[in-house]
């Protein structure tokens, strides 16, 4: 009951917040906004040899995950915008979102229970110093506020945010409440970007933004376990500095393009896969041998295109040296992926799409050698390990059902080799998504 009217009483505020912000203005002063995105998934049962206690459950399989989130900005002082978001989440992914290194879907989280909670998702200032005289227009938009902004400047951001927020960004493989669903589609899933377990981090995120590139770096914390809620307070030892170049660019005359080089370098108590093996061959455990004094060093490599008015494409490819555990991602230490977006335009559903992509994960060999020695990570794990590179393909259609504020959208998501394993798989997962957003 709770639930319903939480989210009767979000949905009337924030149609009548809107219905005030409606007015055309230069500098917008503050915005609200809200979105609901409900994803139910079901999988039939696939053959498999063996299973751990990190397996995709082999039996037919219903899950159903919830996420609402109200979005708050104002405008404060010369240069100065705040904002502030409160977000709910509830459900599961299959088998307590476990099994499978590229999730199929992207709105679940290891929080361990299924019940809805409510939470702080991003609290933040962001100053802005701007010169020269060229100037964008931004819209209304979540965590944006319409008005101008010059072409130049500096930034820095202090508070809770989430690094995709920031980071590795693309036009058509980034957000699973509105593309694609799977793990390995949202950022570059060997970039083990610092969070916690709900996704988001404290730090201080800076931009040098000109018109046609941008170089951002964070600073940010890390959390005291591998897929934990706690910060680590010794920040000198544990903490994360992340880098991105991007390159904005248009091909052939009018079709926009980018591409983003990211390098990473993550430090925290992690545990040694290696030494690991060495202290227990038959029953490896990586938590026993965790220290201080160790890193995860990392790129990736991202890029969009579009080459006509409705059809573009991407592709993504990312490492890291996989020496040390996981921490708070997924495990995947190698990965390439691209596909594309074709608009409905064509047969008279312009706000409609429909997507497609493949994707290549791996393992580093400590990595891999710690699995097949009977090794569990915070994801994958099936007792034993017969290696070969998990495959992902996803395909969806993207309805839009009401007057851009209303889309649902059946997917299918095919994994090849689920957590690296030949002797478990194939799986064929079926989801639908309905997203509100106003």
């Amino acid at each position: 009951m709770h639930k319903t009217f939480y989210i009767l009483f979000l949905s009337t505020f924030f149609l009548a917040a809107k219905a005030q912000n409606t007015d055309t203005v230069k500098q917008q002063r503050f915005n609200f906004h809200f979105q609901q995105t409900v994803v139910t998934q079901t999988h039939p049962g696939f053959s498999a040899k063996y299973s751990g206690d990190n397996s995709l459950s082999p039996n037919h399989e219903t899950a159903s995950s919830l996420t609402a989130t109200l979005f708050g900005g104002a405008r404060l002082w010369k240069g100065a915008q705040a904002y502030f978001n409160t977000e709910m989440s509830g459900g599961s992914g299959f088998s307590q979102t476990l099994g499978v290194a590229g999730f199929p879907n992207g709105e679940t989280f290891r929080v361990g229970a299924a019940e809805p909670k409510i939470y702080i998702a991003r609290a933040y200032l962001t100053q802005r110093f701007s010169w020269g005289t060229e100037q964008d227009t931004l819209s209304d938009d979540n965590n944006q506020l319409a008005g101008l902004q010059s072409r130049r400047y500096f930034s820095i951001t202090a508070g809770k945010f989430g690094m995709a927020d920031f980071f590795d960004t693309n036009a058509f493989s980034h957000d699973p409440r509105t593309q694609f669903l799977n793990w390995s589609l949202m950022s570059n899933p060997a970039w083990d970007y610092p969070a916690n377990t709900r996704g988001y981090v404290f730090g201080i995120y800076t931009d040098y933004h000109q018109p046609s590139w941008d170089l951002r770096f964070a600073l940010t914390m890390v959390t005291n376990t591998a897929n934990g809620s706690v910060w680590d307070g010794k920040i000198g030892k544990a903490n994360a500095q992340t880098l991105e170049f991007e390159k904005r660019y248009t091909f052939a005359g009018n079709k926009q393009g980018s591409f983003r080089i990211l390098t990473f370098n993550n430090n925290a108590k992690m545990g040694d896969y290696r030494l690991a093996i060495a202290q227990n061959p038959t029953a490896p455990d990586v938590v026993s041998t965790r220290d201080y004094g160790r890193n995860k060093l990392g790129f990736g490599i991202n890029a969009d295109q579009f080459m006509t008015r409705d059809f573009g494409v991407f592709a993504k490819a990312s490492y890291n040296d996989g020496r040390y555990e996981t921490w708070a991602f997924t495990e995947i230490d190698r990965s390439i992926s691209f596909g594309g977006v074709l608009a409905g335009t064509s047969w008279k559903r312009a706000k409609d799409e429909i997507g497609l992509a493949f994707v290549g994960n791996g393992l580093s060999g400590p990595h891999r050698d710690y699995l097949a020695a009977g090794g569990y990570g915070f994801i994958i794990g099936d007792g034993a390990l017969n290696y070969s590179p998990e495959m992902i393909a996803e395909l969806y259609y993207k309805l839009n059902a009401y007057k851009n504020s209303f889309w649902l959208t059946p997917d299918y998501q095919f994994i090849l080799h689920p957590a690296y394993n030949i002797d478990r798989g194939p799986v064929n997962v079926f989801s639908i998504r309905a997203h509100v957003e106003f």
